[in-house]
């Protein structure tokens, strides 16, 4: 049985790798405030771990994200389609206490944002990352000490200020006793027609004695997006002619937009709310031309309706099967596009089992 623990946790890409993958295994934590935000300094954040802990701790924390009368959507999607209850479930890893978790995790992934380090040069390791979100990441593996980990972030990360980001991050890595190894990894060399590069770091403890860490081989795309498309999609997706406008016409897109492509672009946050992403334009129907709020233009000298792709073909782009929708189509886009391709995810962990199971 592996066991596993997520923070940053989203609607589990990890999970649903190991699940498309027959694995048998246990979640031992999640951890993710649903992008609700508390503002609550470095030292505010100590003062209340001297204050409380344990399961007063935990309380004290809910009552928190529960006092912004905001919920928590991402938790609803997690809860909706992996096997987690309450006691293993964390807001924010700011407070979350690894220690009680030591040897009990065989595999620790997430994916924090990386902030730029003020003390970048002074004292180098764990201590450089404080107050950032990647410091919480990074103090987590130390207390947790899991077999392997996996760390997933934009290949932004690489260049961010000057380059010294990333140098503070692999050093740190490198700092908590892990046989390190990175590699930019493209959806589309694991048989998902998705343009989506991202940073992999895999982490091996030292202690296992393990043979080196190589990344999954690439793979032919045998795939086109348009076999994870609806045969039939309901109107409401259908774009009015100021959406239409901007769908077609590259001076309005500024090539923000895409249209019909065989493989998609990355899914971004905001997909959907700012007319950026993956379009779909199609020959209208009787059913279109009779709707109102649909707009019939001309694209490529035909007639021609565009529309946004849905929840559910976009989670089929990322590599989620059998996956339960419990939120709105707004909530769902961005979950979605925060999360990680499925595929990738899967041949990094399996090449991560076939060590840690020597």
């Amino acid at each position: 049985m592996l066991k596993v623990a997520t923070v940053f946790s989203g609607i589990g890409a990890a999970e649903q790798a190991l699940k498309q993958l027959n694995i048998e295994h246990s979640i031992v934590f999640a951890c993710d405030n649903g992008e609700r935000y508390i503002d609550c300094s470095e030292e505010e954040v100590n003062k209340i771990k001297l204050e409380y802990s344990g399961k007063e701790l935990e309380e004290f924390v809910k009552k928190i994200y529960e006092e912004t009368g905001k919920e928590n959507y991402v938790k609803q999607s997690y809860f909706a389609n992996y096997d987690i209850d309450e006691s293993r479930w964390f807001e924010d890893i700011r407070f979350l206490d690894g220690i009680p978790y030591k040897n009990k995790v065989d595999l620790f992934i997430g994916g924090s944002p990386c902030q730029s380090f003020s003390t970048y040069g002074h004292r180098k390791g764990l201590e450089d990352t404080r107050g950032t979100l990647f410091y919480d990441y990074a103090r987590l593996i130390q207390e947790i000490q899991p077999k392997a980990f996996i760390f997933e972030n934009v290949t932004g990360l690489l260049n961010h200020d000057g380059g010294k980001t990333w140098d503070i991050v692999s050093s740190t890595f490198k700092s908590l006793n892990y046989n390190i190894k990175m590699e930019i990894l493209n959806a589309s060399d694991y048989n998902l027609p998705q343009l989506r590069r991202r940073v992999f770091v895999v982490g091996i403890n030292k202690s296992l004695n393990a043979k080196e860490y190589s990344f999954p081989k690439k793979v032919p795309l045998t795939h086109s997006s348009i076999e994870y498309l609806d045969h039939y999609v309901p109107n409401i997706y259908y774009l009015g002619e100021k959406g239409f406008n901007f769908v077609t016409k590259v001076e309005r897109n500024q090539r923000r937009a895409r249209v019909n492509q065989d493989i998609i672009g990355c899914q971004t946050a905001n997909q959907q709310f700012n007319w950026v992403g993956d379009f779909r334009v199609e020959s209208p129907q009787k059913r279109h031309i009779e709707d109102s709020r649909i707009y019939i233009g001309e694209y490529n000298g035909k007639p021609a309706v565009a529309r946004k792709m849905t929840p559910r073909e976009l989670l089929r782009l990322m590599g989620f099967e059998e996956f339960k929708i419990v939120v709105k189509d707004n909530v769902m886009w961005r979950q979605t596009g925060n999360s990680i391709a499925v595929p990738v995810m899967k041949a990094v962990i399996e090449e991560i089992l076939k060590i840690i199971e020597e």
